[in-house]
């Protein structure tokens, strides 16, 4: 029997964390635009079960518009002291807003007011602008609660596709590639 990738994948994670890797949950994602121009950023892995992996952002933003047009997405972590990388690639759904409700309560109260202000990707005419719609804000909520904006919510990208890559001598590194066949996955070696 093929093992499961997520829970590898978990595995690998875990260790990362438990070693001190700077920012284990860091990953680059990649989308793609309607006509196909790819842009690639940084954004935390906020969680991960057999339903894949979850990441929050402003939907308005380039990567929000990006999905929206194509909603299929690559992974990428790299977590060099244990020398080994993930890439995952799958499509990708919102979650609902019960899980963003959810998620949006345990962030921080700054990271709140910032998620709030910002239209995220948009046009700024200068950081005093931004800085004044912040503090504007804070006054007006007091201590009081600060509502999840319609706009910022939570993706999951449902893997088709994990690959494990570990560091290995003479560049021969050893490369394991599992590929999800309706519900079951199928592993492949691939060459380095």
């Amino acid at each position: 029997m093929t093992p499961d990738p997520v829970r590898q994948f978990v595995r690998w994670f875990r260790r990362a964390q438990r070693t001190g890797t700077p920012l284990a949950e860091a990953m680059a994602l990649a989308t793609t635009s309607r006509t196909g121009a790819p842009s690639v950023r940084m954004v935390l892995l906020k969680g991960v079960d057999a339903r894949g992996f979850v990441f929050f952002t402003d939907a308005r933003s380039r990567k929000g518009s990006d999905l929206r047009a194509n909603p299929r997405a690559a992974l990428a972590f790299h977590w060099q002291r244990l020398g080994r990388q993930v890439r995952i690639a799958g499509r990708v759904t919102p979650v609902s807003a019960a899980e963003a409700d959810a998620y949006w309560e345990t962030r921080p109260r700054a990271s709140q007011l910032a998620a709030s202000v910002s239209q995220q990707s948009a046009p700024l005419a200068s950081r005093a602008v931004l800085l004044a719609r912040w503090r504007a804000l804070t006054r007006r909520t007091g201590a009081g609660p600060i509502p999840r904006p319609a706009a910022w919510t939570g993706f999951r990208v449902v893997p088709a596709e994990i690959e494990f890559w570990t560091h290995k001598a003479h560049r021969l590194h050893h490369r394991e590639l599992y590929v999800r066949r309706r519900w079951r996955w199928t592993r492949r070696l691939l060459q380095p």
